[in-house]
C-alpha cells in the first residue's frame, strides 16, 4: 500500500511544503515571506490566517487525497524525541506560545486543520523543545534561570544521522558537532545521537539573519530599563528584527553576498563577524565532547554561503573535520517519521 504524505513545515522567514508517495517526493514548495512583509503583524499568530491561505491554496492545486499530515513542532513542553499526534493540549501550549514565540509554533494547528480536511493523521516530529541535556547543560549562573533545551532537533537528529551514515560510524557512537544555520542558528554536540547541550537559538549563541543571538547583558538591561521599548518591542529587538536584518536591513543572505560582492566593506565586515561567532560557539561546544569530534557539520539554509562555510571552516578545521550538508533533511526526516507510524513501524508519543 502506498501513502501519500502533505508535510508542511514554517520557519522564521518562509512555510516549506511538499507532498510525498511514502518517502518519494512528489511536488514541493518554498513561499517565502520577506521581513517588510511580516513587519505588518505584532506576533507570528497574527501572520497565522496569510500563512494558512498559502498552505490551502497550495494544497488545492497539489493533493487530492492524503494519509497523514506531518510538521515540525515548535517550543513546546519539555519532551523526549520522537513522533507525536497533535491534539488539544498540544494545540494550547503552540497557541500560548508556551515557551516562545516562533513560527513554528504554527505547525500543529496548520497539520491539524489540514488533516480535519482529508479525515487523516495529524503529526509532529522532533520538536524545538525536544530535551536530551546531561544535567550540568541546564545550569544559567542563577537559580531562578534555567537554560532551556531548545534547538533544531529534527535537522540536527537528521543531520547526525546523515553525517554517521557517510563516515561509517554507528550512529549510537558517534560524536558531532551539528550546526543548524538558517533564520535562527542552533549549534549542538551531538553524543551517541542525543543533543546534550545547544545554545537556545531565540536568546543565546550566534547572531543570525534575523536575530541578535547572546547579548552583553549589562548593555542590555540599560536599554531594557531606558524607557524606549515595550517588552513586546525587546522580543522582537532580539528575534525577528536583530542580527543581520537590524545591521544591512535585511533577513537574505544573497542580498548579503551581492553588497559585498558590489564592493560594500561594511556588508562584508558584518557578514565575517557572522562566521566568526559561529565558529566561537562550535568551539565552546567542543569542550562539552572534550575534543572527541568524528565531525563539524554545517546545514540549514545558510550553508549554502560558500562564503560564510568557508569562513567558518577555516577557523574551526583544526577542531575536526568539516561536513557542509547544504538545506535541511527536514521535510523528508518528516515524511520518513509519518512513514514509519503509517507502516507501524513506530508508535506515536502522546504529548
Amino acid at each position: 500500500m502506498e501513502y501519500t504524505i502533505l508535510v508542511i513545515n514554517p520557519g522564521s522567514t518562509s512555510t516549506k511544503l511538499a507532498v510525498y508517495n511514502d518517502d518519494v517526493v512528489i511536488c514541493t514548495d518554498k513561499a517565502v515571506h520577506p521581513a517588510e512583509e511580516l513587519k505588518q503583524f505584532r506576533g507570528i499568530w497574527e501572520q497565522y490566517p496569510l500563512r494558512m491561505q498559502v498552505v490551502r491554496k497550495w494544497v488545492d492545486e497539489n493533493l487530492k487525497k492524503c494519509s497523514a499530515v506531518v510538521t515540525m513542532g515548535g517550543l513546546l513542553r519539555p519532551v523526549p524525541g520522537g513522533t507525536y499526534k497533535v491534539n488539544q493540549r498540544m494545540i494550547d501550549d503552540a497557541r500560548a506560545n508556551y515557551q516562545g514565540e516562533h513560527a513554528s509554533n504554527l505547525g500543529c494547528v496548520m497539520a491539524y486543520e489540514m488533516a480535519q480536511d482529508f479525515n487523516c493523521l495529524s503529526l509532529i516530529v522532533d520538536p524545538v523543545s525536544v530535551d536530551e541535556f546531561e544535567p550540568l547543560a541546564f545550569y544559567s549562573g542563577h537559580p531562578d534561570i534555567r537554560r532551556r533545551p531548545l534547538s533544531h532537533a529534527l535537522n540536527i537528529h537528521a543531520s547526525a544521522r546523515r553525517a554517521s551514515i557517510e563516515l561509517k560510524i554507528p550512529f549510537d557512537q558517534s560524536s558531532f558537532i551539528i550546526c543548524h544555520l538558517g533564520g535562527g542558528i542552533s549549534i549542538a554536540p551531538v553524543r551517541n545521537g542525543k543533543i546534550i547541550d545547544v545554545n537556545d537559538a531565540s536568546s543565546d549563541g550566534p547572531f543570525s539573519p534575523e536575530r541578535t543571538g547572546g547579548l552583553p547583558l549589562q548593555q542590555f538591561i540599560t536599554l531594557s530599563m531606558s524607557g524606549k521599548y515595550t517588552e513586546t518591542d525587546l522580543r522582537k529587538f532580539v528575534m525577528g528584527e536583530g542580527g543581520l536584518t537590524a545591521y544591512l536591513g535585511t533577513n537574505s543572505i544573497e542580498e548579503v553576498e551581492k553588497k559585498i560582492n558590489s564592493g560594500d566593506s561594511i556588508a562584508e565586515e558584518i557578514y565575517q563577524a557572522l562566521a566568526y561567532q559561529i565558529a566561537k560557539e562550535i568551539g565552546a561546544m567542543a569542550t562539552v565532547l572534550s575534543g572527541k569530534i568524528d565531525g563539524i557539520v554545517l546545514t540549514g539554509g545558510a550553508a549554502f554561503s560558500k562564503m560564510l562555510t568557508t569562513w567558518t571552516a577555516d577557523r574551526v578545521r583544526f577542531i575536526s573535520p568539516v561536513i557542509i550538508f547544504p538545506g535541511e533533511d527536514e521535510m523528508k526526516a518528516l515524511a520518513q517519521a509519518a512513514l514509519r507510524v503509517l507502516k507501524g513501524e513506530e508508535k506515536t508519543k502522546e504529548y
